[in-house]
């Protein structure tokens, strides 16, 4: 079996780890498998150097920031290599750029274009186990793109795509996918598989556990992903594309996010292009736009809120008046104490009964909803950031997603 191994930041956090990581790798090879290692940077080694380069510019240009960020990886890479060979494993560390990852778009936020795997191939073919750099790649310019927070996920699954791998297998600090994050509901179950549009619907929704991108890219191209631990043996989460019956469709998990700012720009003229022109200049800028409510027109005005990530709040608001003057809004507000929370499961959206549950266990524990956003497999309540936990317990607990069913490990 040839199998992709992926290993986050608290899995490589330090030496201790980094050697236990070597042994598991090691056990697998032994059991007869090619494996290829992907590691990110270890621990808190990127926010390190974020917090390096603000130190020296207020606003690192992205370009140097890119370059200064691969570097994390790159240290993770050598260590696990060193310590693959100390064990008397053959391997060899590979950047982003001798793997053949290659990235195009925004520095920061790249993406990957393609997967140039012969490198790869050559070394597993001579014996050895390729340790690369997750996060980074290089475009056509050998300039390098960092693929924004978690991306290593995605690094893991291109090259197991690239490769024909039988599986991508996500070794983290948990043992799999939960039905919600176990420090606020200590009752999540953990499941033992979930189908790649209810994962990727959890991971856009504020799930850690896998990165979206990622699991977008395993599901067009059928590459199964197994969630394990890295640090004990434990049976994991498989996501994975499955035919879904009907009386299948429920709740599987729920999801939360911290990161929520919305903007409200008020007596928007109702006239065909106004939406255009509010949200072209915020697309250019590269700030991503999540859910967007409009209220009904009175007398040809109208509200509009939309939601970014704090992050990009900052960039939102300066580009705010002149959107504003471009579209004929006399004003415009801001909000940065939001959070979000979802429900997610194939079906809920064709099911009766799962707004009506999910609006009123809210309503019982005092908690406002400020928006709501859906798709098909999804229901979404924008709230104030300081009830978010709260409302995660009242709903794990309205759906009993803690009972034991017939898909839980």
């Amino acid at each position: 079996m040839l199998v992709v191994q992926k290993y986050g930041g608290t899995s490589v956090a330090d030496a201790e780890r980094i050697r236990h990581v070597a042994g598991r790798i090691i056990r697998r090879v032994r059991q007869g498998d090619q494996v290829v290692a992907v590691v990110s940077a270890m621990g808190s080694a990127t926010d390190d150097l974020i917090d390096l380069a603000l130190q020296v510019a207020p606003d690192p240009d992205p370009r140097e920031l890119d370059m200064l960020l691969s570097t994390g990886e790159q240290v993770s890479v050598a260590l696990l290599a060193m310590a693959l060979k100390s064990l008397g494993q053959e391997a060899v560390g590979l950047t982003g750029q001798q793997a053949g990852i290659i990235a195009q778009g925004r520095h920061y936020q790249g993406r990957i274009s393609r997967v140039e795997a012969d490198r790869v191939r050559a070394e597993l073919a001579a014996g050895r186990v390729p340790v690369v750099a997750g996060y980074w790649g290089v475009n056509e310019h050998q300039e390098i793109f960092t693929l924004g927070r978690g991306a290593s996920d995605t690094t893991a699954v291109a090259l197991a795509i690239a490769l024909g791998a039988d599986r991508c297998e996500n070794c983290k600090d948990v043992e799999g996918i939960y039905t919600a994050d176990p420090r606020i509901v200590p009752t999540a179950r953990k499941l033992k598989d979930i189908a790649y549009e209810e994962m990727l619907e959890l991971a856009t929704q504020g799930s850690q556990v896998m990165h979206n991108r990622a699991v977008e890219l395993a599901s067009v191209y059928n590459v199964p992903i197994l969630v394990t631990s890295s640090m004990v043996e434990a049976p994991g989460t498989l996501i994975r594309g499955e035919a879904e019956l009907e009386e299948r469709n429920r709740v599987r998990g729920i999801a939360h996010d911290l990161d929520v700012a919305k903007i409200t720009v008020r007596r928007v003229p109702d006239r065909p292009g106004i939406a255009a022109n509010i949200f072209e200049p915020l697309a250019e800028a590269g700030i991503s736009v999540d859910t967007i409510v409009q209220n009904a027109s009175e007398a040809n005005l109208t509200d509009l809120s939309f939601t970014v990530s704090r992050a990009d709040l900052r960039r939102a608001e300066q580009l705010m008046p002149e959107i504003c003057a471009r579209v004929g809004a006399p004003e415009w507000t801001s909000n940065a104490n939001l959070g979000k929370v979802s429900i997610v499961g194939v079906g809920i959206q064709t099911a009766p009964g799962y707004a009506a549950r999910m609006f009123r266990a809210l309503y019982d524990a005092g908690i406002n909803i400020e928006l709501i956003s859906t798709s098909e497999i999804r229901l979404t309540c924008i709230i104030a950031a300081d009830r978010v936990h709260d409302a995660v317990r009242a709903l794990h607990a309205a759906f009993e997603l803690e009972k034991a069913d017939a898909d839980s490990a």
